[in-house]
């Protein structure tokens, strides 16, 4: 019960930064594709970066981005598979999208340092490589093909700076080389600001909603993909690495399944944005999982800790 109210309680910050969006976008007129481009192009490469060039890499730590990006790629081709069968526009495009991956980096870093602190946020943001690569890669394609030929979404996708900051960050770590502290200093400010970013991102999405914006098939979908799916996923990954595999030690079971029960991705509403496919029916959805993850992750986060 001391961690669920303790979790709850830092928790409630985040909901706060929500609400400020909705106020900027409903009475100061602030856009959200901006935000959503500055994101997207400016920040989260920033962050990925740091991510990187800050971790001790090992085959444990490095598996991890591979081993989330793995399963975000095949949890948006079957939710890809599902979609096709009830819409035929590009609702299923962003189901897709969305079914890949959670708020790991807005929502869930946060989470991690509330729990464990400093000394585990670096793996932690190795995990959010491999969902920011998903992004980046075949989730970002997914949901350019609900409005672009394939030539064209896969010429969006080359021109996203987050994948070639993953790979120069990784050159940088394996060369030891020393950027100096006021480097280190101004990379590692973008981090709150890909923070606040991005939960302001779910209310300025939240202020441009219309009524007709509610789609209960589409959130139901997301939700079953979300609240289900990933923590059944990663859960059955950790039963065979604790019995058979040993590779991961206890505090990084932790962190893959704090990873596995954020909610909905706010890039949902800055993909869905930037390439016009339903971004009011995203924010929606991104919205509700956000409220009902205020609840479900503090019980689930306290049956962790009882677990391990």
């Amino acid at each position: 019960m001391t961690i669920f109210l303790t979790l709850l309680a830092k928790l409630f910050p985040l909901y706060l930064i929500v609400f400020l969006g909705w106020i900027a976008g409903r009475y100061l007129e602030v856009k959200k594709e901006s935000i959503a481009s500055l994101l997207i192009y400016i920040i989260a490469p920033v962050v990925v970066f740091n991510g990187v060039i800050t971790t001790e890499l090992n085959f444990s730590t490095l598996s991890l981005p591979v081993l989330f990006f793995t399963l975000a790629c095949l949890l948006c081709l079957l939710f890809y598979f599902i979609g096709t069968f009830i819409w035929e526009g590009s609702e299923k495009n962003i189901l897709a999208f969305t079914s890949g991956v959670g708020n790991v980096g807005y929502f869930g870093l946060p989470v991690v340092l509330s729990l464990f602190g400093e000394k585990f946020l670096g793996v932690a943001v190795l995990s959010v490589l491999g969902f920011i690569l998903y992004e980046n890669s075949l989730g970002f394609f997914v949901v350019a093909k609900g409005r672009y030929t394939r030539n064209e979404a896969l010429k969006k996708v080359l021109t996203l700076p987050a994948l070639y900051a993953f790979f120069v960050g990784l050159i940088v770590n394996l060369s030891h080389v020393q950027l100096g502290t006021v480097v280190f200093d101004i990379i590692g400010s973008f981090r709150g600001a890909y923070t606040v970013l991005g939960m302001m991102l779910v209310g300025l999405g939240l202020s441009q909603v219309t009524r007709m914006s509610f789609d209960p098939v589409f959130s139901g979908i997301a939700f079953l993909a979300k609240f289900v799916a990933w923590p059944l996923v990663v859960g059955t990954i950790v039963f065979f690495d604790i019995h058979f595999f040993h590779v991961y030690s206890t505090e990084l079971y932790k962190i893959m399944l704090v990873m596995s029960i954020v909610p909905l991705a706010s890039n949902t509403i800055a993909f869905a944005t930037k390439l016009g496919t339903h971004p009011e029916k995203a924010a929606v959805t991104v919205l509700l999982s956000t409220l009902f993850a205020l609840v479900y992750i503090p019980l689930f986060v306290s049956l962790i800790f009882c677990l391990f």
